[in-house]
């Protein structure tokens, strides 16, 4: 039974591919959902080859709180200075990609239907952080939650497609019926840090009591200035969780 299901979901992915083939998540043009290699008929990639190198991933000397890679002139430092400057509920973030190389990818998948990104983000995601992830015992992907009425007019929450991607293959259950977000705010693009913090107040609770974990994952796009996932930390702390990690698909340079 196991195979024959196996069996018929791939039968069913390759029709979707043929009939809805998915989009390059770096240049949006189509990418071949079949190639031809050494006289056999193999499944096509998730990324064009060309496209590879142009996203560009966070590496070096980063910050110890939220992930930031550092300038040359904070390589001393233990933390970026916004880190320095604001109190934190998550224990580390990390990051993706540095953002200015992945955004417009990013805002196609937020705001164009490309959920079909979303396999790349989770492949690339395991394939640089995945044994990192892997040792620090989490128990649940906690995409940061959409305002449902946002959430209907966009049709889905690109927070969610992504976690749930990184839990086929991680095999970390994602929950989205833990936390909820209970008030609209307006967007945060442009704000700063006091301001984002001040608009965030009171926007999410908790709505579940009788699931408990000692550590999670907040799964988000963008890491900008922490204060989105700082308030869903701040309510998981309240309710017990030890330990709480961040994760995001991008983030910026540390000013």
């Amino acid at each position: 039974m196991l195979i024959e299901n196996k069996e018929l979901k791939e039968t069913q992915s390759i029709v979707f591919d043929l009939l809805f083939p998915r989009r390059c998540p770096v240049c949006d043009e189509i990418v071949p959902p079949f190639v031809y290699s050494d006289g056999k008929i193999l499944r096509g990639g998730l990324i064009h080859d060309g496209c590879r190198k142009k996203p560009k991933p966070v590496k070096g000397v980063t910050c110890m709180k939220c992930g930031k890679p550092l300038m040359k002139t904070e390589e001393d430092e233990e933390y970026c200075l916004d880190c320095r400057k604001h109190v934190h509920y998550f224990d580390r973030g990390f990051s993706l990609f540095k953002y200015r190389s992945i955004s417009g990818s990013i805002y196609r998948f937020k705001y164009a239907g490309r959920a079909e990104y979303a396999d790349y983000y989770a492949a690339e995601t395991v394939r640089r952080l995945g044994k990192r992830l892997n040792n620090l015992g989490i128990q649940a992907l906690i995409p940061v939650p959409m305002y449902e009425q946002k959430r209907n007019e966009r049709g889905y929450n690109q927070a969610e497609i992504y976690a749930r991607k990184l839990s086929e293959i991680i095999g970390i259950p994602t929950y989205t019926d833990v936390i909820k977000r209970v008030k609209s705010t307006v967007p945060m693009k442009g704000l700063d840090a006091r301001t984002r913090r001040n608009n965030l107040k009171k926007a999410f609770n908790i709505v579940r009591n009788d699931v408990k974990f000692r550590c999670i994952l907040i799964i988000d796009d963008i890491y900008t200035t922490g204060s989105t996932v700082d308030e869903i930390a701040h309510e998981f702390r309240m309710t017990g969780v030890d330990r709480i990690y961040v994760l995001t698909l991008a983030i910026g340079q540390t000013t």
